[in-house]
């Protein structure tokens, strides 16, 4: 917070209201980073994320007049949730969801991993690993917090199915962590 009380937000909301053509820029130098990140989570291909981003960055500034500040933290959370959505749309739009629903895996544990010790950039690659259909319900259930009723309104899917690929994506985790530890133990 800044000695005028105003947070980060605020402050860049207070921008568009008043037609500042620095508004956008101060917004993008702000939230680019955060916002790749979430993208990122749902888009392997650099060029598929870059893509992504700018709908989303245009989604965004000329949607921003309809936004509702309602705290800290409430800007950043409505665009997250466009990100993600634009993602989902892309995903849907080019088959990457539907088509990469993943059947059985053989050999999964059903234990949850130790992921003590582990980097949170390791495990975020691991998640990236994932096949699309099981990334996307991870994330939207894991990091969204989305119920498997509200996965299957947004994928276009059944809520068991949701659950399903939540299941097999923990368990494909699950052993992408226990390899994972046992390689840098022997070392």
């Amino acid at each position: 917070m800044n000695i005028l009380g105003q947070n980060t937000e605020q402050r860049i909301i207070g921008l568009f209201d008043r037609g500042d053509a620095s508004a956008m820029d101060a917004l993008y130098a702000e939230y680019a980073d955060y916002l790749t990140g979430v993208c990122f989570r749902y888009i392997t291909d650099k060029d598929d994320l870059k893509d992504v981003l700018q709908e989303s960055f245009i989604k965004i500034f000329t949607q921003i007049n309809k936004f509702e500040y309602r705290g800290k933290g409430s800007l950043k959370a409505w665009m997250s949730r466009i990100v993600a959505n634009e993602a989902l749309m892309f995903l849907r739009k080019n088959n990457s969801i539907e088509d990469r629903l993943e059947k059985e895996l053989p050999d999964l544990p059903d234990e949850d991993p130790d992921v003590g010790g582990l980097a949170g950039e390791v495990l975020a690659e691991m998640i990236r690993q994932l096949p699309t259909g099981y990334r996307t319900v991870f994330n939207l259930f894991v990091i969204e917090g989305y119920s498997h009723k509200q996965i299957a309104e947004q994928l276009n899917i059944k809520p068991d199915t949701s659950a399903s690929q939540f299941n097999k994506a923990r368990k494909m985790l699950a052993r992408m962590i226990k390899d994972y530890n046992k390689k840098n133990d022997k070392i």
